[in-house]
């Protein structure tokens, strides 16, 4: 569906209803002037309609009605046939010359991922485009992402596309729009938790769709939508009504330590900021306030802190046989406590990879 090559044909030419009201006119051999006599119109009035000067208005089609016994409804519906064509016709002169903005997007990914359908037409592909970020032009586009209140944290070292970010949450969106939510529950969103911890030591083909369930039940909505080239982002947290939370995870680094942090991370974000912000994450990031905070939750909550004291203190951290055991023990997946003890330089980035599992 995503490859299939469309073009829409646009005729150049829209003939006005006047031009029919004319046709009729001659046919029944009948002036201008009688019409505008029979119908209590102007005579002005009745020319302007025929040049396309004037539109038909509803009290003049139910007018022509009694005159012609045409009914009303056929001069309404051509009508508005016509204004909209024209409208049309417009809106196709106007996008002509702002197709170069698509540019500036990933549109060919987008297409390869079957976010969107190709079109030759450069003002088809525009309009494709317009329709998938729920906007009516750049312009308007453009306001709605300046108007957004954006918390992240970027990489210095790998600067992401705007553009190609606004896709990624943009998609992130329209999936979560097909999850039904109950209304937002702290109380039941900590509960899901809780379950969704346990599920890490399952395949995804088990825990991605419990994940999304246990959530929904609570009032999140979770996503997981690959990321495009250029975006460098990892998740991405935001309310799309007071009612509903959504999770995006972009899996950029498919591996389980990743993924899990991520989701206890956007997690966190929601159970302790505000609802007007959106929270973007990119690895290597300068952390705020927010963003610390966040990362406390997810680390806290997949290994709590005195077990993790204890862990350490028993000199098993380097062996893998001893972070298998640790991993058991507390109920979460080994590639987790790997990951934990490579941010926290207790083991290199190197050592026992071999415990996480690889997700794509």
């Amino acid at each position: 569906m995503g490859n299939v090559i469309q073009n829409q044909y646009t005729p150049d030419y829209v003939s006005p209803p006047g031009e029919t009201l004319e046709e009729i006119l001659e046919e029944r051999d009948m002036s201008q002037a009688e019409l505008a006599e029979r119908t209590g119109r102007p005579r002005k009035t009745i020319s302007e309609i025929i040049n396309a000067k004037a539109a038909i208005t509803p009290e003049t089609a139910l007018q022509l009605e009694r005159v012609l016994g045409i009914p009303a409804s056929f001069w309404n519906n051509r009508e508005r046939h016509y204004r909209e064509a024209l409208a049309r016709k417009e809106e196709q002169e106007r996008l002509s010359k702002q197709v170069e903005w698509l540019n500036q997007l990933p549109v060919k990914d987008m297409v390869k991922k079957r976010w969107i359908q190709f079109y030759q037409d450069k003002v088809e592909q525009l309009r494709e485009v317009l329709n998938f970020f729920g906007v009516a032009s750049p312009d308007q586009l453009q306001m709605v992402l300046s108007g957004t209140n954006v918390y992240f944290r970027k990489s210095p070292k790998s600067p992401s596309d705007k553009n190609a970010v606004a896709a990624w949450l943009r998609r992130g969106e329209i999936e979560a729009d097909e999850i039904k939510c109950t209304p937002y529950n702290a109380n039941k969103f900590k509960e899901a938790l809780q379950q969704v911890r346990a599920l890490t030591v399952e395949p995804p083909e088990i825990f991605q769709s419990e994940v999304v369930r246990l959530c929904a039940v609570a009032g999140v909505a979770v996503v997981f939508v690959p990321e495009l080239p250029k975006t460098q982002v990892c998740g991405a947290t935001r309310w799309l009504s007071p009612d509903k939370a959504l999770i995006q995870l972009s899996l950029r680094y498919k591996t389980d330590d990743h993924l899990w942090f991520a989701f206890f991370h956007e997690s966190g974000h929601i159970l302790k900021h505000g609802k007007r912000e959106l929270f973007l994450e990119f690895k290597e990031s300068q952390l705020d306030k927010e963003e610390k905070e966040a990362d406390t939750f997810a680390a806290d909550l997949l290994i709590p802190p005195t077990e993790f004291k204890r862990f350490l203190a028993s000199g098993k951290q380097r062996s893998k046989d001893g972070i298998r055991q640790f991993a058991l023990e507390i109920g979460i997946a080994p590639g987790i406590v790997v990951g934990r003890l490579q941010h926290d330089g207790i083991l290199p980035p190197s050592h026992c990879n071999e415990l996480k599992c690889k997700l794509r």
